[in-house]
């Protein structure tokens, strides 16, 4: 008999809820994440990934929630200076943030703690509010209908949160599969609903940095945000369908199934930019000896919108010398030039078209 130390909300009890299709997804599912891992491991930079598919996340997370801004707002938006273009452009970097830096919290201690996600959804709303102290939202139906009513007292978000750690830190409380925990734990980190703001991209944070500390992912790229908001409609529907029928399965499958095909457009576009890195560095060995460097390289993948700026911290040079690269780059082909202001931006066109998801 398995014991599930997971917080009682409406419907959720410890059945065997890994039913013969769960576990023929499971099987799917596990084995395109194990490709993607692979694959992302073949990259020389891990950095990367990390910067410019963690950005993608969190864009489409934050669509969600009606957040939106363009990829060329985003692109051209810097965290480290703290210039955005729009208000959008600024949540989606703090989201981008936050993941970053829980996904070095969690490679660092190996848990994902109530401490850690209360991080998180700081960093993602910039504000230390912590856990609700008052009332939560109250969801309602098209025709105005209470259909789920989050918990209320902070004592019981408190103990919920703490039971819920506990679930997601402690392997010897449950002996499901940990993507079925994975799919189990954000069902349940957005019932109870501890935030005054931000639940939803905090949810899906943990989701990547439980991959994460499940060894299932060395690095936070899993595009899971995209398939969610492809399938808004079904993907609310179905976390208040276990609410109301204490039915595990079509939510499962729903979570498995897109951990699956996120996995593998991924991997597709991590051994897109695979390519396109190598292009850019035989590119550049051959026509331009003299400037090619793989820091540089680097600095062209990193930021898909690359600045004077970037070039002169990342590689140490003076500003002469980095705008000399960068407009030798032009010539080539390889980026193109645009101003903003008083600045001008170095576009990597071919790879903003990948990330944009247009074909190159």
């Amino acid at each position: 008999m398995q014991t599930h130390k997971l917080p009682t909300l409406p419907n959720l009890g410890d059945d065997d809820i890994e039913t013969i299709p769960v576990l023929k997804q499971l099987a799917r599912s596990h084995q395109a994440l194990a490709e993607l891992k692979g694959v992302a491991q073949g990259m020389p930079n891990q950095g990367i990934l990390i910067n410019t598919l963690s950005l993608q996340e969190a864009k489409d997370s934050s669509e969600i929630e009606n957040i939106i801004t363009t990829q060329d707002d985003l692109y051209r938006s810097d965290y480290q200076t703290q210039q955005f273009l729009t208000t959008a452009a600024k949540e989606v970097h703090h989201y981008a943030n936050a993941l970053r830096q829980g996904y070095e919290r969690v490679k660092q201690t190996r848990l994902l703690t109530s401490n850690d996600i209360k991080t998180i959804q700081s960093n993602i709303e910039n504000n230390n509010a912590g856990f609700r102290k008052a009332l939560g939202t109250v969801l309602k139906d098209q025709y105005g209908n209470t259909v789920y009513t989050p918990p209320q007292h902070p004592n019981e978000i408190l103990t919920l949160m703490d039971n819920l750690s506990a679930f997601i830190n402690d392997d010897t409380l449950s002996d499901w599969d940990a993507l079925t925990k994975m799919a189990v734990i954000h069902h349940q980190f957005e019932s109870i609903h501890p935030f005054y703001d931000g639940n939803g991209r905090t949810g899906r944070v943990i989701n990547i940095l439980y991959l994460v500390q499940q060894g299932l992912l060395d690095t936070p790229i899993l595009y899971l945000s995209r398939y969610i908001n492809q399938n808004k409609v079904d993907y609310y529907h179905l976390l208040q369908a276990v609410r109301d029928t204490g039915q595990w399965e079509a939510w499962l499958l729903f979570m498995l199934t897109g951990v699956e095909v996120t996995s593998r457009q991924t991997t597709q576009l991590v051994l897109a930019i695979k390519t396109l890195m190598q292009h850019y560095k035989q590119t550049l060995r051959q026509e331009s000896p003299r400037i090619y460097s793989q820091d540089l390289v680097n600095n062209l993948f990193r930021h898909p919108y690359t600045k004077i700026d970037f070039v002169v911290d990342e590689l140490q040079v003076t500003r002469q010398t980095a705008a000399r690269y960068l407009d030798n780059i032009v010539d080539l082909g390889l980026l193109s030039k645009h101003k903003l202001g008083k600045d001008n931006y170095y576009l990597n066109d071919q790879l903003f078209k990948l990330l944009s998801g247009v074909s190159a």
